[in-house]
Formats: C-alpha cells, sequence, structure tokens
C-alpha cells in the first residue's frame, strides 16, 4: 500500500501513490492513513492526485479514517482526478469534506 506522509509542517500531507481505492484495497487504505495521521496535526490532506478510481469501499475508508481522527482535527482532500471529484459529488460527500483544486492550494488555504 503507497501511501506516505510529507515531512515538515502544518498541514500534515497524505500521499496517495495508489491509482484505486477500492473493496480489494479498502482496509489496508483505512489503516494506513490511521497509522500516518499525526495526532498533533490540527489538519490533514489526502492528496489524491494518483488516484485514479474509488467505489464506496473506498470512500468508506476515507470517511472511516476521519472518523478515527481525535477531536479538533481536520480531513482535507485536494486533488481529485475528474473521475473521482465525480464520485465525490455524485455521492454528496463533498458537502463532508473541504476538497481543494491541489496540493498547493490546499496548503495555502486558511483555516477557519
Amino acid at each position: 500500500m503507497n501511501v506516505t506522509t510529507l515531512a515538515g509542517g502544518e498541514p500534515q500531507i497524505i500521499q496517495v501513490g495508489e491509482s484505486r481505492i477500492d473493496a480489494a484495497v479498502a482496509i489496508q487504505f483505512k489503516d494506513r492513513v490511521r497509522e500516518l495521521v499525526s495526532p498533533e496535526a490540527e489538519r490533514v490532506v489526502l492528496d489524491l492526485a494518483a488516484v485514479e478510481f474509488i467505489d464506496s469501499s473506498g470512500l468508506g475508508a476515507i470517511v472511516a479514517a476521519m472518523k478515527a481522527m481525535g477531536e479538533g482535527q481536520r480531513l482535507d482532500l485536494a486533488g481529485l482526478t475528474p473521475i473521482v471529484d465525480k464520485v465525490f459529488r455524485m455521492t454528496r460527500m463533498d458537502t463532508i469534506f473541504v476538497i481543494h483544486e491541489s496540493l498547493d492550494a490546499a496548503r495555502a488555504a486558511k483555516v477557519g
């Protein structure tokens, strides 16, 4: 499971290096994200730029990872490809997460 965190600063960046988040990898993905989230991070950005496909299991894994975060922590998403973005909008998950066009936009975003 190619999911890594980038060193340094706030927000914490977790990069997903997988092209698919589906039923075959959803549990591994959720566990890996939970493992990487720093308890000190107020905001975590999940960089999904490499993800070309996500199914309901993948969506569920992202929601589960968010729910496992500590009080006061927030999970944002960045870099959604058009197909992944469409899935988030069709399922109305875009109302649950703050979605940034790119990782740079997520880093520059004002929180509050």
